[in-house]
This record gives structure tokens, sequence and C-alpha cells, in this order.
């Protein structure tokens, strides 16, 4: 056992800053003795590191000194110091001293540290650093860490590797500066060499301190630095590809420099005798892009673009070959190239120039493929046959490079009626229309023979023409006359015209057949009763005449006649202007013999 008076109290006690710190002290008296008094003490931060009383504390009252901490003291029942909303300015020693009469007095202090965790360093990139030309290493970036305690140190790393300072390549001042707050900030800058290699390079720096005795950081953003550099490689490019360009395309000559900034672009293109036309005023000469809208034969050629680096007056050159592909010189080619006539052939036959291979297709006036190659051979030709044909020259390897020439084929003859109303049925004093249609080149004229209102209508090589008129009786009796003519020759067809019977007509034709075929009926009744009778003999052995006895055996005619339709529906008139019944006119109906 101890045999005097000790003091404990732990050596170092962190808090964050506005937080309350807690000091705590022990201490062994021998023999269970009780303390007399205890004094908390701070140790002033001067050359003479005089201690202050902040209280005295008995058995029975707590005194508080006026001192800077009055207030934010508290004493608890273990006799720890409480020191509340603690700042910077509290990092310093404090002392706990205990009495206890006949036992002596003993101390032990404590090192109150107050920190405040640095905020996330500002990496702020420098405006652009050039490439080395000079001995000193330019500036990069600058970090700066704000109102932290106690002060951190800061490093610099690029691409996640830690940078040391080296002679004339890395450089890394660092500035400390003490607020009145008693915060510290802490500055750091780097200066270093870069090359191209460094364009996508990230530099970012790296806060190191220390919270209850361990190591802590905080990691900056990553920045990227701009790199000055000369371009060292030039290219000129068509856009799209110039296998591909072909007449009215809008293109672009694309010019790039790999240095930085980019240079001032020009554009020329080769004339005859090696002379350089200069578009230059045609070109965006920042960005380096010559735009050609609807380029022809020719835009083809050699173009050049010439780079200049304005901070060295270093001048870099590239050249292009511009190929626009083009169809020219389409023609088509008819034999024989006289004059057409119906039934003959003809043969058309198509070319072109390109610089690329071309295919050939024929097509009608309405579009329709008729068929390939550069020969269209047409046999047999009619009036129906004249179009318009199309050759329509394609270049495969040139994705809608295509040109067509048109052509016409004109069959040459005198007209040919083709369609007429012939026969017509009409009634008296109706209005029809009289149609004649023909075909003929060159166009023909259509005359009628007979008055009225005449349209046309032409199509192609067909030419109809309606005629309204009024059926009187001669042109039921002599019809109408289409004549058709050209230079050529004249066509004419005869309309026929029939009366057609009125309803009325039709049904006294209907009942005069009915009646027909009940006098019929009624003429085999009679013969059947005498032939019952015995009157008429049956067979070919006994077959007599049963007429007047000088009537000839050799003919035998049975007439019904009859003046009027209408009066056949009942009796029959007989020959002296009488009626008789039906049998009465049968036994009168005897056919004479001549």
């Amino acid at each position: 056992a101890a045999s005097k008076l000790e003091v404990f109290m732990p050596a170092v006690v962190e808090v964050e800053t506005g937080s309350t710190a807690r000091l705590e002290c022990s201490f062994y008296i021998p023999e269970n003795g009780s303390y007399t008094y205890i004094n908390w003490f701070y140790v002033s931060i001067d050359h003479r590191n005089n201690r202050v009383r902040l209280c005295h504390i008995t058995v029975s009252e707590i005194l508080e000194e006026n001192t800077d901490y009055k207030g934010r003291l508290s004493v608890g029942e273990d006799k720890a110091l409480s020191i509340s909303e603690v700042t910077v300015l509290d990092t310093r020693t404090f002392v706990c001293q205990v009495g206890a009469g006949s036992h002596g007095e003993g101390e032990n202090s404590t090192e109150l540290r107050v920190y405040t965790l640095p905020g996330s360093p500002l990496p702020s990139p420098h405006g652009g650093t050039r490439c080395p030309r000079l001995s000193l290493p330019p500036q990069i970036a600058q970090c700066v860490s704000r109102n932290s305690f106690p002060h951190p140190n800061i490093t610099w790393h690029k691409n996640g590797e830690k940078l040391q300072p080296e002679e004339k390549k890395v450089k890394i001042p660092t500035t400390l500066t003490r607020e009145s707050s008693g915060l510290y900030t802490v500055s750091s800058t780097l200066f270093a060499h870069v090359t191209r290699e460094d364009r996508n390079s990230l530099f970012y720096c790296t806060v190191h301190y220390w919270l209850q005795g361990q190591s802590h950081t905080v990691e900056s953003q990553r920045v990227n630095v701009t790199v000055f550099y000369p371009a060292e490689h030039v290219k000129l490019q068509v856009m799209p590809s110039s296998a591909l360009v072909k007449e009215g395309d809008d293109i672009k000559l694309v010019c790039e420099a790999d240095g930085n900034p980019a240079p001032v672009f020009s554009f020329y293109k080769r004339e005859l005798e090696d002379n350089w036309q200069d578009l230059s005023s045609l070109a965006d000469t920042n960005s380096g892009v010559l735009n050609l809208h609807g380029v022809n034969k020719s835009s083809s050629g050699l173009y050049r673009c010439q780079t200049l680096d304005l901070d060295d007056m270093r001048q870099m050159e590239k050249d292009v070959e511009l190929v626009v592909n083009y169809i020219e010189g389409v023609r088509v080619k008819m034999e024989p190239s006289s004059p057409l006539q119906e039934g003959d052939s003809v043969r058309l036959s198509c070319d072109a120039h390109s610089p690329v291979a071309l295919d050939y297709q024929w097509r009608d006036e309405k579009g329709r493929k008729v068929a390939e190659g550069n020969q269209l051979f047409l046999s047999n030709l009619t009036f129906e046959t004249s179009s318009n044909f199309s050759c329509k020259v394609i270049a495969p390897s040139v994705p809608g490079l295509e040109q067509s020439k048109q052509v016409a084929v004109a069959v040459q003859g005198k007209p040919r009626i083709v369609a007429i109303s012939s026969p017509l049925y009409v009634r008296q004093d109706e209005v029809v229309n009289l149609t004649c249609k023909a075909i003929a080149f060159p166009r023909p004229s259509v005359h009628w023979n007979v008055n009225g209102t005449a349209h046309e209508y032409v199509e192609n090589q067909h030419i109809a023409s309606n005629l309204t008129v009024r059926v009187n009786h001669d042109l039921l009796r002599a019809g109408a006359m289409c004549r058709v003519s050209n230079a050529l020759g004249v066509s004419e067809k005869h309309i026929q015209l029939l009366d057609q019977k009125t309803p009325e007509s039709k049904g006294v034709i209907i009942v005069a057949i009915i009646v027909c075929i009940l006098v019929v009926a009624v003429l085999g009744s009679v013969i059947c009763f005498l032939h019952k009778k015995g009157k008429i003999p049956c067979g070919r052995a006994g077959k007599q005449d049963i007429t007047k006895p000088e009537a000839r055996k050799d003919k035998i005619v049975v007439e019904v006649k009859s003046d009027k339709l209408s009066e056949e529906a009942g009796l029959l008139q007989g020959a002296n202007g009488e009626k008789r019944s039906a049998a009465d006119q049968v036994g009168q109906s005897v056919v004479h013999s001549p």
C-alpha cells in the first residue's frame, strides 16, 4: 500500500471545438484519510508558465475564482472539472491539487487538446499550363484547408501516385496561417512540369491530421489541368467517306491537329499548273471544317489543310483527294429513227459516262420496270404500244447515284375506230348519246354527219367523241356516220339506230301469241272428237280427204288469220265478217290446194 498521498489524472484529454471537456481527478490518502481541500488550476501560456486558480473545493463548499472561465465551470460529485463550449484557446494544461492535512499535499496535470476537423480541401487548378520550355516548373494547382486545429499537413497526388518535391521538376511550397479564432489555414501550391500525356491526368491533394492518437486523411476532388502543347500530327478527312461521295451531296473536309490549343486552319485546292486556290473564306478556321454544298464533277481534286501554331509560328499541312462520283451524258438512241408505222419494230439503246460501273433499267410511263440492260427491243408496234419509255442509269457502288432519260416511241398511222355505240336501241323523240372512239397519231379529228352537241375526250393516243342528238324519223331510218381523219388517212363507221317498242306493243304481241296457242288447242280437240265418231279414219292406209272432191291430197295447209291482235283473244272472225264459234271456224278451216 502507498504510504503517501497520490493524485491520478489522464495525461491527455481531446475534445472537439464547442463540446464539453471533462477533466477527471482521483486520489489516494493513506489510512483512509479524507481530503481537506481541492484546487483546480490552469497553466497560462506565457514565458513564466504561471498558474491561475479556477476554483477551491472543500467538504462544505466550492469557491469559483473570477477568471475567463467563470460561468463555464462545473464540479461533479467525483470532483471532476467540466468546461463547457471549449475553443481552441482552451488548449492548455490543467492541474488538480489535493490537500489532506497531516498527509500533506499532492497534485497531477492533464493536457487538454481541442481540435477542429479540417474541412474538405478546395483545389483550384491553374488556368492553363504549357509544356516545359523554361527551367522553372509552372504552377499546376493550389489546395487550401481552412479552420482546423491543430494544423494539418497537405500532400499532392497525380493519378493516385504521391508527388514528392524534386529539384527543377516538382515544387510544393506550403503556407500556415493562424487565424484570430486560433484555428489554422493551410495552403499548399503544386508546381510541376507536365507533358501532353498529362492532358488526361487527374491531380488532387490530401489533408493529414491527428485525432486521439490516430492519423486521419481527407481527400479533395480530382481536377484536370489544361495542358498547352504544340501539334505534332495533322489529319485531313472527307466526311462522309470519299468513296461514297456523289454529285449533289453536302460534304465536310475536317482537319484535326493534336495540339492544344488548336492551331489556326487554312484550306486550299490545287488548280492547274500547281496553283492553289485559297478556300479559307468558306471554312471555319477555328474548328477546322470546310463545308462544300452540292458538290459536282468539278469539285473533285486535291485539297490541302494547313495549320499555324501561334505560339511558335510552326506550320504543318496535310492533303486529301476528293473524288465526286457522277453520271453524265445519258442519251437514248432509237433505230430506226424515221417515223414508225403500225407493225414496225424498233430498238432503243441507252448509254452514259461515269467513273464507276453502271447498270441500266427500262421503265414505262407508269414507272414499271419492263427490261434490264442498255437495249430495249419493241416489235409489232401498234398505237396501243405507243408510250414514253425511260432509261434509268444506276451506279450500284454509289448508293443514290442515278439518272434517267426519257424517249417517246410514237407510232404513226391513219385513224382506227376501236369502239362505237352500234346498234343502239332508241325511241322516237328520245335524246341519246352516240359514241365513237378511235386511236391514231398524229391526233385525228372526229366529224359526224348529223347535227348535235359533240364533246371530245383525249387520252394518250385515243380520242373519244360523244354526240348528243334527238331521235327523229330520218335518224331512225338512215342512222349516223362517224368520220375520223388525220394527215395519214380517214376511217368511218356507221351507227345503226333501232326502234325500241313501247311496253304497250309488247303486251299486245304477248296476248296474240297466247290466243294462237288456244286456237291450236281447240282445233286439236275437234279433230280428236271427229276421230272418235268415226268420221276421220286413222292410219296411212285408210287416209281420206274431208275436203271437196276436187281438192288435191299432196298438200294440207292450215291457216289461222287475224286482222287485229286484240280480237284473237276470244272469237275468230269469219270470211264474211261474222263472228263464229271456234268449232264453226274449225269446220271451215279447209286448206286450199293450189
